[in-house]
């Protein structure tokens, strides 16, 4: 089946979804519609449409500009079962004792393994990405080298896999948090399909802004941007007990040191930092104010 896509930002929330609702009058309509709110520290929102037949230009050209976005870019996409492209080429990720797999087929675990299942039609935080991997393998080391992990924030946590880790690996209370509420969705999705709704709390939240995520928490786990990680890192000092951990993700390695400084103006001393490919994980401890 033949789709088109049309994309546009703006930097308003609340127009984003004025926008995104404005769109379902176009015809030919949408057959759905997204508002995701960018990790860029700038409040910047996407708005898309997917369409079976090619949209009006011209139609949405005018919503643009009436809701004060960029112009929109259409585009159409190969003729391509995404979910079947997916469960085929997204082979499982072993990350320390993680394993990590996308789908619902049967999977034999090896012994001693900890298996957390993504929902395909939903592949995005799989653990293919460097930034993932790091995460769950800066996660792994420090349950295996005796960390007291009790309490838990995974802050941005997406398609919820850091979450479903640091439960099943440390039997954690957990609460992830995303500004997304599509995340979010995602997100509880993926803790029904490992049996963990019941052992997660979800928060939609930007940051630690929610009085839930005021800690103290033994472990933070932030996947996300640099921007964001800098703004939030005075925040995470204060959700943090002393000697608690933070695991720092979606950083390019030229980005590491300022963030790694960042923190350690803020109490924080660097345990370790790992680089997969064009990415650095940054494993952190809080020594004091």
């Amino acid at each position: 089946m033949k789709t088109w896509t049309a994309l546009t930002t703006l930097g308003d929330r609340e127009r984003a979804k004025a926008l995104g609702r404005a769109l379902e009058t176009l015809d030919p309509e949408p057959t759905g519609i997204g508002v995701i709110m960018l990790e860029d520290g700038r409040g910047t929102c996407e708005v898309g449409g997917y369409f079976a037949d090619a949209p009006d230009e011209i139609a949405l050209a005018l919503l643009a500009a009436a809701h004060g976005a960029a112009e929109f870019t259409v585009s159409k996409l190969p003729d391509v079962d995404w979910v079947a492209r997916v469960r085929r080429e997204l082979a499982p990720v072993d990350a320390g004792r993680f394993r990590v797999i996308c789908g619902s087929g049967i999977e034999t675990v090896p012994e001693g393994r900890i298996l957390i299942r993504i929902q395909s039609s939903m592949a995005f935080g799989t653990g293919h990405h460097g930034t993932t991997l790091g995460c769950l393998k800066a996660m792994d080391r420090l349950a295996g080298n005796g960390a007291i992990i009790r309490k838990v924030a995974d802050i941005g946590c997406g398609s919820a896999v850091l979450a479903m880790a640091a439960q099943l690996a440390c039997g954690a209370e957990v609460l992830a948090s995303d500004v997304d509420p599509v995340a979010i969705e995602v997100a509880r999705a993926n803790l029904c399909a490992n049996g963990l709704e019941d052992r997660v709390e979800l928060v939609e939240a930007s940051g630690f802004d929610d009085a839930r995520l005021a800690g103290p928490f033994d472990l933070v786990l932030a996947n996300i941007l640099r921007d964001p990680l800098l703004g939030m890192a005075e925040d995470m000092a204060q959700a943090l007990r002393e000697g608690g951990h933070a695991v720092l993700g979606g950083i390019l390695t030229e980005q590491a040191d300022p963030v790694a400084r960042r923190y350690a103006s803020t109490g924080f001393s660097l345990r370790l930092r790992e680089d997969i490919g064009d990415w650095s994980t940054l494993t952190l401890t809080r020594t004091g104010s």
